[in-house]
C-alpha cells in the first residue's frame, strides 16, 4: 500500500516539476497578461446600455388575443390567413427607412470628439464647445476623410487636417467654404465649461460621415424584441458610448414610429370617407329622381290619401313590407361594395362601417383592410420578395375572393328571402279589391324613396364617423419608460477581462511547457529513465559550466565528484567479489552522449594507491580518449595490439597525467577492419593479461546502435554501464538498451544519467552539495558577517 502511494506521489511530483522548475515564467507571463488587459480596459471607450420600451395597442401577441383572431378566422372560412401584428411592429422598428427618418435630426449636425489620454469621447448637447452645422455637400465629397481639429480664439477659428493642403481659418456664425463642403460653425450657448474641466478644447476635432455607413452601424447597435412573449410590449436597446444621444435616439425612433402609424390610419379614413362622398352623390341624385317621380304621379292622378282606405289591409302586411325594406336596403348596400369589389384595385382598402348586415363579410373586410396596411407599411422597408410580403399577398387574395363569394352569397340569400315575402304581400294585395291600383304603383315610389332615404342617412352617419376617426390622433405605441441608461458602463467588462487575462497569463506558459513536454522525445529525468526501464540507475552526473571543471581532482568535493563516488559505491554492488581485476564496460546508444567522459572520471574516482586502474580505447572506429591526453593522439595503442601479435600490452600503455595510479590503453590508428580485429581472439587474450596487473578495467567502447563492435568482446564485462545523456538521449534508445538487456548481448547492466542540470536531479534538487562551503550571493556580500 505504501508503495502505491509513493509512486502515486512520485508520479505527481514528475508532472508539476517542469512547471515549479519554470514558476518564473508563470510569474512574468500573468504580470504581461495583466497589463495588456489593463491596458485594453483603459483603451477601450466604456458602452452604455441605453433602454426604452413600448406597449403596442390593439397589437396580436401570443395571447389570448390571438386566439380570438384564430376564432374569426375559422368562422368566417378563412383559416391560415392570420398574421402575428407584433412582430410586423417589431420589423417596422427595425426597418432601415424608419432609422432614416430618426437620424436626420441628427445628421445635420456633425459629430464632434475630444482626444483624450487613452480613447476619444464624443461631445453632445452641453458637453460639446460648438455645434457644427453641414450646409451641402460638393461633388467631391468623401466621407472617408481624416479628422479635421478646431482651435477657436475669440470670434475665430482655425481648421487643421491632414486632408489640407493648409490650414482653413473661419469665423463663428459664418459659411465656412471647404475643399469638399459647406459648413456652418456657432458657439454653444448651453456649453458648461465649468462642467466640463477634463475636456482639452486645444484637442478637439470633427469629422464627415457616410450616411449610409451610419445607418447601418446604428441599425446594428439598436435591438428590438419582445419584453414578454405573453405581452404586446416591445423593448428596444442600444449599446452607445454617448448616453445622451443614445436616449435621444431611441426616444426619436418611437416619435417617428408613432407618426408613421397615424398616418397610415389617416390614409384609411381618408380613403373610406372619399367613397362615401362619391356614394352621397349617386344616392342624392337617385332619391331627388325618386321624389320628383311622386310629385308627378300625385298630380297626374290627383291623389292625396290613399292608404286610409286600405287601412285595415296594409296593417296586416306592415311587417311584411318593413322586412322588404331592410332586404332591398341590404341588397344595395351588397351591391355597392361588390361593384367597389370589381371596380378597385386588389391593393385599395375597403370602405367599413357603411351598414352591411352580414357579420361574415364586416369581419372579414375589417382583417383585409389590416392586412393591406401591414403590407403596405412592408413594402415601405423591403421589396415584393420579402416572404412575410409575399405571405400577406396571398393572404389578401384568398381573403378578397372569400369576400367576394360571401357577399354573392349573401345577395342570392336577399333576393330568396324578398321574392318570398313579396310574393306574399302580392298575394295579400290581390285580396284588396277595393285598393286601386295606383295604390300598389305609389307605394313602389314610396319604398323606393324610403330606401334612398335610409341609405342616405346611413352614409352620412358613417361619414360622421370616420371624420372623427380621422381626426383621433391617439399613438400606436404608448411609451411605458421614456429612454433611459444604465448607471455603469456594460462594457468593457473589467473583471471578466482581468480575469481572462490572469488565466491566459496562467495558460500560456502551461500551454508552452506542456508541449514542450509532449513534443520532446528526449530523455531528461531520472524518474523518466525508471519509468521506461526496469534496469536500475546507478548516477546521475551533473552538468559541469566550466572546461577546468570536466575531470575529477584529488579530494574534490564538487557534485561531480559526489556523484562519481556514489556511482562508485553502486557499482560496488554489481562487481563480482574476486582478487583479479574487475572488468567495466562502458557504452551508450549512439556518439555524444559522454561515454569517454564518463570512463575517464570514473577512472580518476576509482584510482588510488591501493587501487589500480587501466582505461582501454576500444572505440577504433572514432576515438576519443586521446583529447584528454592530445599529446598522445598519434600514440600507439589498442589497433596495434590487435593487428601486430608480437605486440605485448606493456607496450601500449601508459601513465596518466591526471592521477598516477590510473593508466590508458589508447586505441591507436583507424583499421579498414576493425570487426575483424575483435573477432581474432587477441582482446580476450588482452583482458587476461592486464587482470593480472589491474584492479580496475573500464573499456571505453563504440556505440551499440551505430556498429556492432563493441558487442562483440561484450561478454568480457564483469558490468555494464550504459550512459544516457539528459536532453539528448532520445526514449527509443532506452528501448534498445532494454532489447540488448534482455536479450542479454550486454552483462550486469546499469543507467547513468550524464549531463543532468541542476533542476533536473532526481532527489529534491540538492545532490551533491550537502557539504561544500556555503557560497554567498552576489546580494549577501554587502552584508557584515
Amino acid at each position: 500500500m505504501s508503495e502505491r502511494i509513493e509512486a502515486r506521489e512520485k508520479s505527481m511530483k514528475d508532472v508539476l516539476k517542469p512547471y515549479i522548475q519554470k514558476w518564473y515564467w508563470f510569474g512574468l507571463s500573468i504580470f504581461i497578461a495583466l497589463v495588456i488587459g489593463v491596458l485594453y480596459i483603459k483603451k477601450s471607450v466604456p458602452v452604455y446600455e441605453n433602454k426604452t420600451s413600448v406597449l403596442i395597442k390593439e397589437a396580436s401577441t401570443m395571447s389570448a388575443a390571438a386566439g380570438d383572431f384564430s376564432a374569426l378566422q375559422g368562422l368566417s372560412g378563412f383559416s391560415g390567413m392570420g398574421t402575428n401584428s407584433i412582430d410586423n411592429e417589431i420589423e417596422i422598428f427595425k426597418s432601415k427607412k424608419l432609422l432614416i427618418n430618426t437620424l436626420k435630426d441628427f445628421s445635420t449636425q456633425l459629430p464632434i470628439y475630444a482626444k483624450q489620454t487613452f480613447y476619444d469621447i464624443e461631445l453632445y448637447k452641453t458637453t460639446s464647445p460648438y455645434r457644427i452645422f453641414l450646409i451641402n455637400e460638393k461633388e467631391d465629397f468623401n466621407p472617408k476623410l481624416d479628422p479635421i481639429f478646431i482651435t477657436s480664439k475669440g470670434n475665430s477659428f482655425v481648421l487643421t487636417s491632414e486632408s489640407f493642403k493648409k490650414d482653413i481659418a473661419g469665423e463663428f456664425n459664418k459659411t465656412i467654404n471647404l475643399p469638399f463642403a459647406n459648413i456652418l460653425i456657432t458657439k454653444n450657448p448651453k456649453y458648461n465649461s465649468a462642467k466640463n474641466r477634463k475636456i482639452d478644447t486645444n484637442r478637439i476635432y470633427f469629422k464627415f460621415i457616410d450616411q449610409e455607413a451610419n445607418i447601418d452601424s446604428f441599425q446594428k447597435m439598436i435591438d428590438v424584441d419582445l419584453a414578454n412573449k405573453d405581452a404586446s410590449v416591445i423593448a428596444l436597446q442600444m449599446l452607445y458610448p454617448n448616453k445622451e444621444k443614445a436616449r435621444d435616439i431611441l426616444n426619436a425612433l418611437v416619435l417617428y414610429y408613432n407618426t408613421f402609424a397615424i398616418n397610415d390610419k389617416n390614409k384609411e379614413s381618408k380613403n373610406t370617407m372619399d367613397f362615401i362622398d362619391d356614394r352621397i352623390l349617386v344616392i342624392s341624385q337617385q332619391l331627388g329622381q325618386v321624389e320628383n317621380r311622386k310629385e308627378n304621379f300625385k298630380t297626374q292622378n290627383a291623389i292625396v290619401d290613399i292608404s286610409s282606405e286600405a287601412q285595415i289591409s296594409l296593417q296586416m302586411n306592415t311587417e311584411a313590407e318593413k322586412r322588404v325594406l331592410e332586404l332591398e336596403t341590404q341588397n344595395e348596400v351588397t351591391d355597392l361594395l361588390i361593384n367597389y369589389l370589381n371596380k378597385e384595385s386588389s391593393n385599395q382598402i375597403l370602405p367599413t362601417n357603411i351598414g352591411l348586415d352580414n357579420a361574415d363579410a364586416a369581419s372579414n373586410i375589417a382583417v383585409y383592410n389590416k392586412l393591406i396596411l401591414d403590407r403596405n407599411r412592408l413594402l415601405e422597408s423591403g421589396t415584393s420578395e420579402n416572404p412575410i410580403v409575399k405571405d400577406l399577398t396571398n393572404q389578401i387574395a384568398n381573403l378578397r375572393k372569400g369576400i367576394m363569394q360571401s357577399l354573392q352569397s349573401a345577395k342570392r340569400n336577399i333576393g330568396i328571402y324578398t321574392r318570398n315575402i313579396q310574393g306574399q304581400l302580392d298575394k295579400s294585395e290581390t285580396g284588396i279589391g277595393k285598393v286601386p291600383a295606383q295604390e300598389k304603383v305609389f307605394r313602389d315610389i314610396e319604398r323606393q324613396q324610403q330606401i334612398k332615404e335610409n341609405l342616405y342617412l346611413l352614409l352620412l352617419q358613417k361619414r360622421e364617423e370616420a371624420a372623427i376617426t380621422m381626426a383621433n390622433t391617439s399613438e400606436k405605441a404608448r411609451v411605458i419608460d421614456d429612454a433611459y441608461s444604465s448607471r455603469k458602463p456594460v462594457s468593457p467588462k473589467k473583471m471578466i477581462i482581468l480575469f481572462g487575462a490572469l488565466i491566459f497569463g496562467v495558460l500560456l506558459p502551461a500551454l508552452i511547457i506542456y508541449l514542450r513536454q509532449a513534443l520532446n522525445n528526449k530523455i531528461i529525468t531520472r524518474s523518466q529513465l525508471q519509468i521506461l526501464s526496469e534496469t536500475p540507475v546507478l548516477s546521475e552526473i551533473p552538468s559541469y559550466t566550466k572546461k577546468s571543471d570536466e575531470l575529477i581532482k584529488l579530494n574534490d568535493v564538487s557534485p561531480m565528484a559526489e556523484s562519481f563516488r556514489i556511482l562508485v559505491t553502486n557499482l560496488r554492488y554489481m562487481l563480482p567479489d574476486t582478487d583479479k581485476g574487475k572488468i567495466i564496460f562502458v557504452t551508450s546508444s549512439v556518439k555524444g552522449e559522454g561515454k569517454t567522459f564518463i570512463s575517464v572520471n570514473l577512472a580518476l574516482a576509482l584510482a588510488s594507491p591501493q587501487r589500480k586502474v587501466l582505461i582501454i580505447g576500444s572505440d577504433i572506429r572514432n576515438p576519443q580518449l586521446q583529447r584528454y591526453s592530445p599529446e598522445m593522439k598519434n600514440a600507439a595503442g589498442l589497433t596495434e595490439y590487435l593487428y601486430d601479435h608480437s605486440k605485448e600490452a606493456s607496450e601500449l600503455i601508459h601513465k596518466s597525467n591526471f592521477n598516477s595510479n590510473c593508466d590508458f590503453m589508447f586505441s591507436g590508428s583507424i583499421p579498414p577492419n576493425p570487426t575483424e580485429l575483435f573477432e581474432n581472439g587477441r582482446y580476450e587474450q588482452l583482458m587476461a593479461e592486464v587482470k593480472d596487473l589491474y584492479n580496475f578495467i573500464i573499456l571505453d567502447t563504440a556505440p551499440l546502435m551505430l556498429v556492432t563492435d563493441s558487442l562483440i568482446f561484450s561478454h568480457v564485462a564483469d558490468a555494464t554501464i550504459y550512459v544516457v545523456r539528459s536532453e539528448y538521449s532520445e526514449q527509443e534508445f532506452i528501448e534498445f538498451a532494454n532489447d540488448k538487456i534482455i536479450n542479454k548481448k550486454i552483462r550486469n547492466t546499469g543507467f547513468v544519467l550524464n549531463d543532468v542540470k541542476k533542476t533536473n536531479f532526481g532527489y529534491g534538487n540538492k545532490f551533491g552539495y550537502g557539504y561544500q562551503q556555503d557560497t554567498k550571493k552576489w546580494w549577501q556580500f554587502s552584508k557584515k558577517s
